[in-house]
């Protein structure tokens, strides 16, 4: 899934990324990166990516296909076109 542009809220997905069993990936559009959030050295590399202007240029994956709705609720979350409905 697709990184939301100018994605704040750090502490919060990293919240996210803990409630998930599996792997959770970040991963650059063009593939040179990568890091699993689930490992804290790459934790903080990966955050360190995430405050640069770039971040949108990020993807995330989930190696547990569960996973996959802890993280789509964060992103749902942050939108703000449901601001009003959360």
């Amino acid at each position: 899934m697709k990184l939301l542009k100018n994605i704040h809220d750090i502490e919060n997905l990293m919240d996210a990324v803990n409630r998930c069993r599996g792997d959770v990936i970040l991963r650059s559009a063009d593939g040179r990166e990568e890091y699993d959030l689930k490992n804290e050295l790459a934790r903080y590399i990966a955050i360190g990516e995430l405050c640069k202007d770039e971040a949108d240029d990020y993807e995330l994956f989930c190696m547990n296909p569960s996973d996959e709705g802890h993280m789509l609720n964060f992103f749902y979350k942050l939108d703000p076109r449901h601001a009003q409905a959360a």
